[in-house]
């Protein structure tokens, strides 16, 4: 509530000859999917280049995307992570549109997102863990999942 409240604080206190932020999109579990991988990558406070070329790559992939497209909904992805704090706004929308097959390869793509930069955080651990939770993904297919990120890096 108090996010919401700044950001309308902010556009009415905003420069005159600044425009309007453009409003948000409808979230669905596409959208939600990008700004999961976001939200996972900021996770460690550092949102580094091979975090951001992997979602970009993953977006291309499962969308079928070419890479301008790909960095455009990844930017679009960032606004709404930005924008909703709860990360089980978006889990909970995956997990009632999208089959559990289908879950189990995003968390692989989670995997591949704490890969990207070689560096595995435990703040990017503990993110993805809950994520793995919400999704309703066992721990043996996120184990499975993880490995299968791992011959892909």
């Amino acid at each position: 509530m108090m996010e919401l409240i700044d950001r309308l604080t902010a556009w009415l206190h905003r420069p005159k000859d600044q425009p309007a932020p453009e409003p948000l999109p409808e979230l669905d579990a596409r959208l939600a999917l990008g700004a999961l991988l976001v939200r996972l990558a900021k996770a460690d406070h550092v949102y580094l280049f091979e975090e951001l070329e992997q979602i970009d790559r993953i977006l291309a992939e499962r969308e079928g995307l070419g890479p301008i497209d790909a960095a455009k909904m990844r930017a679009t992805c960032e606004r709404l992570e930005h924008a909703m704090p709860e990360t089980e706004h978006f889990t909970a929308l995956i997990r009632e549109a999208v089959p559990y097959d289908e879950r189990r390869s995003i968390v692989e793509a989670l995997w591949r997102v704490i890969l990207a930069d070689g560096i595995e955080q435990d703040q990017e651990l503990i993110v993805a863990e809950l994520i793995e939770d919400q999704l309703g993904v066992e721990r043996a297919h996120s184990k499975s999942a993880r490995e299968a990120a791992e011959v892909i890096r």
